[in-house]
C-alpha cells in the first residue's frame, strides 16, 4: 500500500531516508512514492538554496564562530525539510508530473482572457502545464512563428508574444490534454461549434457583468505552437467582429483594445494587461537577448 511509505520530517532521521528508499524499491513507482521522493529532492534543493544565501552573507563578527555555523547549518537543513512539507515550493509537484505521476494534486495557475466561441460566450481558463520555459526561452522558441504570423495580419511580433505570454503565464499555464500532454494553445481560443479537432477541458474563470464565476470549458488543442499561431490568424480573419482589430493591427494599443471591445475576453482589464507585458522589461529584455544571441535575424 502507498500509505505505508514513510515521510522524513527530521533532517537527522537518516533511518527514515533509508526506509523511504527501501519502500520505493519494494512497491514501485506509484504516485505516492514519487511524491515522497520528489519532496525529498525539493528539500535538498531548498537546502542548497539556503546554503548559497548564507554564503552571500558578509558574516557576523559577533556571532560568526564555527559552533554557531554548525547549528545554523542544522537549522537551515531542518528548515528546508519543513518548507518542502505539504504543497511546499511547487517543485515536488512538477517533478511528479514529469516522472509520470499523473496530474492530480498538481497546482493550477490561473490565466485570464480566453477567446470567444462562435456564439460570443467568453471564458477565462485555469490550466496546468508541465512547461518549464522562462521568458527568454519562451521568446526564443516562439519568435519564428510570431514573425510569420505578424506578417499575415500586420501586427508586431512582440504584440503576439505579449498576448501569448499573458494568456499562458510565459508558457507555464498552457491547457493540458487528458494524458498530460500540452494542447499548445497559446491564445486561449475555445473549441466552438466550428472546431472539429481535439480539445482540452479545463477549469475556467468567466467574467459575467464584471463578476468572476468559475466553471469548465473546452479549448482547442494543437499539434504544435506553429499550428496555434496559424489558427489564431484564421480565427481573427474568419470572425467579422475582429475586422476593426485587424484594421488597427499596426497600432498595438488600438489592436488590443479592439480585441477586447470585440469580445475576445471577458476580463475587463485584458487589453491593459497585454499592453503592460508589451511595455514591460521582461519581454523587452528577452527580445534584446535574442538579438544579441545572433541565432536569427531580428527586424523589430
Amino acid at each position: 500500500m502507498a500509505d505505508s511509505i514513510p515521510s522524513v520530517s527530521v533532517y537527522t532521521d537518516l533511518q527514515g531516508l533509508d526506509q523511504l528508499s527501501a519502500a520505493v524499491k519494494q512497491e514501485g513507482n506509484t504516485t505516492q512514492n514519487l511524491r515522497e521522493v520528489a519532496s525529498q529532492f525539493e528539500a535538498l534543493f531548498t537546502q542548497m538554496m539556503l546554503k548559497s544565501m548564507r554564503k552571500a552573507d558578509f558574516g557576523d563578527s559577533l556571532f560568526g564562530g564555527s559552533q554557531v555555523k554548525f547549528y545554523q547549518d542544522l537549522y537551515d537543513n531542518q528548515l528546508a525539510l519543513l518548507l518542502s512539507q505539504g504543497r511546499g515550493l511547487g517543485l515536488a509537484s512538477m517533478l511528479v508530473k514529469q516522472l509520470g505521476g499523473g496530474t492530480q494534486g498538481a497546482s493550477k495557475a490561473t490565466s485570464t482572457g480566453k477567446a470567444t466561441t462562435a456564439a460570443g460566450k467568453v471564458k477565462a481558463s485555469s490550466a496546468v502545464s508541465s512547461s518549464t520555459l522562462d521568458p527568454q526561452e519562451f521568446v526564443s522558441t516562439l519568435w519564428p512563428q510570431a514573425v510569420s504570423t505578424a506578417r499575415a495580419i500586420g501586427v508586431s511580433p512582440a504584440v503576439l508574444l505579449a498576448q501569448a505570454a499573458h494568456e499562458t503565464g510565459w508558457g507555464k499555464s498552457i491547457a493540458q490534454m487528458p494524458d498530460g500532454s500540452s494542447s499548445y494553445n497559446l491564445f486561449g481560443i475555445k473549441a466552438d461549434a466550428s472546431w472539429d479537432g481535439p480539445t482540452a477541458t479545463v477549469p475556467t474563470l468567466e467574467y459575467v457583468d464584471g463578476v468572476a464565476k468559475r466553471g469548465t470549458a473546452a479549448f482547442r488543442a494543437y499539434d504544435s505552437y506553429a499550428q496555434s499561431f496559424s489558427d489564431y490568424v484564421q480565427f481573427l480573419k474568419a470572425n467579422p467582429r475582429y475586422a476593426q482589430a485587424l484594421k488597427s493591427a499596426d497600432d498595438p494599443a488600438a489592436f488590443t483594445d479592439a480585441l477586447q471591445k470585440a469580445g475576445y475576453a471577458t476580463d475587463p482589464s485584458y487589453a491593459n494587461k497585454i499592453q503592460a507585458v508589451l511595455s514591460g522589461g521582461t519581454l523587452r529584455n528577452a527580445i534584446a537577448g535574442l538579438k544579441l544571441s545572433g541565432k536569427m535575424p531580428i527586424n523589430t
